[in-house]
């Protein structure tokens, strides 16, 4: 395992080194990684530069097969990079295997959409020289690559949301060459990873700098990656302080760029009468399940349930405080983490109104920087009084919210801010009953799931994982999903351009056979 930066093809070391920890221990690990400086962010960005002049034309058959190559290189690593990134998060076996799944299936995913080539949205209409009372131009659009993206690794998904996942995956597909910031928590299995992307690379003949990965144990090198001024674009999924730190900093430079940041989210689930009365016990488990699932640190976490008063809810609370009880703790990712999740659901527990529903009773004695599961109550009108109750607690808890009338149920979601999800529970009687109300949820997420969780992101084309801000920084977009590629691309029109000069998803003959709109036709022709 390589501890240096990688910065094109070669590794360079630096003056400092830091180690990880397992989290489960509070041990070091094996490993001195080499924290970058801003000479390395510089030589980083310069080799992208060059190579995005490359990288971006390359044939589509090219990036198909180097993001296949990645694919094949990470499963090529085996049971070290399961085995270290166990050690480096704390996270189970079987998670992280099913996490590799689906990272190397999204890099599939990309490749065949790649190599399909409809998704660069060309448009033509064609030149009419005889329009009166003025001839119209040819002009042809499609998405073309803005450049080089910086890409900083999250820390509760170590495969899928870091060094090769879903944020890397999309750019390469588009065209851009990235550059990581590895996430301090996970530098070794960022190491492995890293190799991988390299090997596929050379293997393609790709030109040096069309990947590189920094380290830092601070802010130091992503606060330079962001300001460099041949960064075009960055993404981020962590913390609203993270994200909109970063955003800053992009707004504030010369020539401002774009950051797409995911900033977390509390994920109401509203659930309605009928439902609550018909399958309380069934629901109160599958909704303990969820929130704590990993430690409940998923960006989906259902950190928010909303009920109207009645029996059935004093039922449920009873079935979800004792779902919640015997359920055992679980090792959060990194120290700070942990502390913060004990902090904050114990400040929750301070506010005016709230009460303790149920908490874990089986606390792992034999390991570190466990979490406590606990879920609490509180009425709608302290809710609705108190702005803090909306604020995320990282980690498995949540917050039930019992409303007595109708009209403050509706209150109390016009009080929510943007979510990536929400959530209804509901029975036949509930849907014809409160349409309205579950048509309201629209207008705060990015997606609305009937009758199912919120845990459990599937990584297909009509996924959508963003929502209006501050759940992401731009919510008309998705990081998971076939559109995360149009996080890297920006549409570019081509007037009265010779056949010859023009891009082959633009040219007479459709000689990649792409879906086109072609004189508002939508064709293959």
């Amino acid at each position: 395992m390589e501890t240096q930066n990688l910065i094109g093809y070669q590794y360079k070391s630096g003056k400092k080194t830091f180690r990880a920890i397992d989290p489960s221990t509070g041990k070091e690990l094996e490993g001195d990684f080499h924290v970058a400086n801003r000479e390395d962010v510089d030589e980083a960005l310069t080799l992208a530069e060059k190579a995005f002049a490359i990288y971006r034309s390359v044939g589509k058959s090219v990036k198909a097969n180097f993001l296949r190559d990645i694919a094949a290189e990470i499963n090529a690593i085996g049971d070290q990079l399961i085995e270290r990134t166990m050690a480096e998060s704390g996270l189970p076996q079987a998670r992280l295997q099913g996490e590799r799944g689906r990272t190397t299936g999204q890099l599939n995913m990309f490749a065949n959409l790649v190599e399909e080539g409809s998704w660069v949205e060309v448009i033509i209409d064609s030149a009419l020289p005889d329009r009166q009372p003025a001839p119209r131009p040819d002009i042809r659009k499609m998405l073309i690559p803005v450049g080089p993206a910086v890409v900083f690794g999250a820390s509760n998904f170590p495969l899928a949301f870091s060094v090769a996942g879903g944020d890397t995956a999309s750019a390469l597909a588009a065209g851009c060459p990235v550059i990581v910031k590895a996430h301090p928590a996970h530098p070794g299995t960022s190491a492995l990873v890293a190799e991988a992307i390299k090997k596929a690379a050379q293997k393609n003949n790709l030109p040096e700098g069309v990947f590189s990965m920094l380290y830092d144990d601070g802010y130091a090198i992503g606060e330079a990656l962001v300001k460099h001024p041949k960064t075009k674009i960055v993404t981020f999924t962590g913390s609203y302080k993270g994200g909109t730190a970063l955003m800053k900093l992009a707004q504030e430079r010369e020539c401002p760029i774009p950051v797409f940041a995911e900033m977390g989210s509390i994920n109401p689930t509203i659930i309605l009468p009928a439902a609550l009365e018909n399958r309380y016990q069934q629901i109160a488990e599958q909704y303990a399940a969820s929130i704590t699932l990993g430690a409940g640190q998923f960006c989906t976490n259902p950190g928010l349930l909303i009920a109207l008063d009645s029996k059935a809810i004093t039922q449920f609370k009873h079935a979800l405080g004792e779902a919640i009880s015997k359920i055992t703790s679980s090792t959060m990712l990194t120290p700070g983490i942990c502390k913060n999740y004990g902090h904050l659901s114990e400040e929750m527990l301070k506010e005016s109104g709230v009460k303790l529903i149920g908490e874990s009773a089986n606390i792992n004695g034999e390991k570190s920087n466990q979490a406590q599961p606990r879920v609490v109550e509180v009425s709608a009108s302290s809710f609705l009084v108190n702005p803090k109750l909306r604020e995320e607690v990282f980690g498995p808890y949540s917050l039930l919210v019992t409303a007595d009338y109708e009209v403050q149920l509706q209150q109390v979601i016009d009080a929510l801010e943007g979510q990536l999800t929400a959530s209804v529970v509901a029975d036949p009687a509930d849907l014809e009953k409160y349409g309205e109300l579950i048509n309201s949820l629209v207008n705060i997420a990015g997606r609305v799931i009937l009758n199912n969780v919120p845990t459990g992101v599937e990584v297909i084309p009509s996924m959508q994982h963003g929502g209006p801000f501050p759940a992401t920084s731009d919510g008309r977009f998705t990081s998971v999903g076939t559109g995360a590629i149009k996080r890297f691309v920006r549409p570019v029109a081509f007037q009265n351009w010779a056949p010859a000069l023009l891009p082959p998803e633009l040219k007479d003959g459709n000689p990649y056979g792409i879906w086109r709109t072609v004189d508002n036709e939508w064709t293959k022709k």
